[in-house]
């Protein structure tokens, strides 16, 4: 498939968005302004996105190509990345943390599939890439003839009564978005679409009304004291940083994070150290994982005590049960509390339309 795209893609300018993390959400951005300027594009995404109906469009007129660059591999019998095949005019790496355990074996084999994504591109071509992630840096910072080089970090912003402002030229503008991470993504994509030629000001104007991908930082409800979040983070990486989002967002209220260990990574013994004090900014952290789940993937048990020195975390709360979770959630007073569900899974079959209305009923 994504040798396909590339074919029906030749003749039109690539734009890949790679990295651990913040890809969807880049992509998402770069579509929403494009699209509100009425701008003429193709497009892969590996979310569903508010404003499109479908998560590709392939045309023959449309110029250029914004593609979400994955880098687990491209099936069963081609064991390269995804995104090798696209050779992008202009890419992005936003973060390289190691995920995909099963694919990726060692670390170093990781991140040797970003650096032959860049080492890659067309000439001449433009690479972007988060400077303040050590290995993104160490990637992106190669000198390669023909590439220009571009460092990003958070675009500047500041936080005022649990809204986020970003600090533009033309003064502040208030987001949708938050989360130190989540302008670290608005820059990236700001500086992509200049080189698409949209303007900063016709950037911000766009981006104000964008309010992030599906699954994403998502409000499942809230009302004056509670705000229930849910987010597909399953990368360690992920679920720091999401943490970390929801806490700055709201510094006075006490946060429960719970996070699902389900993805075949997340419930390897050998990866899961990779998750110590990723739920260090929650005030209540849980993880939640299934028994069930260990037995269908063939992988040994793991008990609530190696979760606990996973995490480094003697107080985190782990329940393989998810009647025991909703009730626990349930037993606590919502009153000025928040809730952030983590989790690339269901919780076990969570309802959680149910569980939210129970929550703010009582909050």
């Amino acid at each position: 498939f994504p040798e396909y795209v590339f074919e029906q893609s030749k003749d039109k300018k690539r734009v890949v968005i790679a990295g651990s993390h913040g890809k969807t959400s880049i992509t998402s951005m770069i579509l929403h302004v494009l699209a509100y300027h009425g701008h003429d594009f193709d497009y892969l995404v590996g979310a569903q996105i508010e404003g499109f109906d479908l998560m590709v469009k392939l045309t023959h007129d449309a110029p250029v190509i914004i593609i979400e660059g994955d880098e687990y591999l491209a099936s069963p019998i081609e064991m390269r990345s995804k995104f090798l095949f696209y050779h992008p005019h202009i890419a992005l790496i936003s973060g390289v943390a190691w995920d995909h355990f099963n694919v990726f074996p060692t670390f170093e084999q990781y991140t040797g599939t970003f650096m032959k994504l860049a080492d890659g591109m067309e000439r001449p071509g433009v690479l972007l890439y988060d400077e303040t992630d050590a290995d993104a840096a160490k990637i992106g910072s190669v000198p390669r003839e023909g590439i220009e080089e571009i460092p990003y970090r958070a675009y500047p912003y500041e936080v005022k009564d649990g809204k986020v402002y970003a600090k533009t030229p033309a003064g502040e503008l208030q987001l949708e978005i938050f989360g130190e991470h989540n302008l670290k993504n608005l820059n990236g994509a700001r500086i992509i679409c200049e080189k698409l030629g949209i303007s900063e000001s016709a950037f911000f104007e766009a981006i104000q009304t964008f309010k992030g991908a599906a699954k994403r930082l998502e409000t499942l409800g809230k009302n004056a004291t509670t705000h229930i979040f849910r987010d597909f983070a399953h990368a360690p990486s992920k679920v720091g940083a999401t943490t970390n989002a929801v806490k700055e967002l709201y510094s006075g209220r006490q946060l429960v994070a719970a996070y699902e260990l389900h993805t075949y990574s997340s419930l390897n013994k050998d990866f899961l150290p990779h998750y110590a004090h990723k739920l260090d900014d929650a005030d209540t952290a849980i993880v939640f994982y299934s028994p069930h789940t260990l037995e269908m993937k063939r992988m040994p048990a793991i008990s609530p005590e190696e979760v606990k020195v996973f995490f480094g975390r003697e107080d985190l709360l782990v329940f393989c049960d998810t009647t025991e979770l909703e009730a626990y959630l349930t037993s606590l007073d919502w009153k000025e509390r928040n809730l952030l569900l983590m989790s690339s899974g269901t919780f076990g079959g969570l309802d959680l339309k149910k569980t939210v209305a129970q929550l703010l009923g009582g909050g």
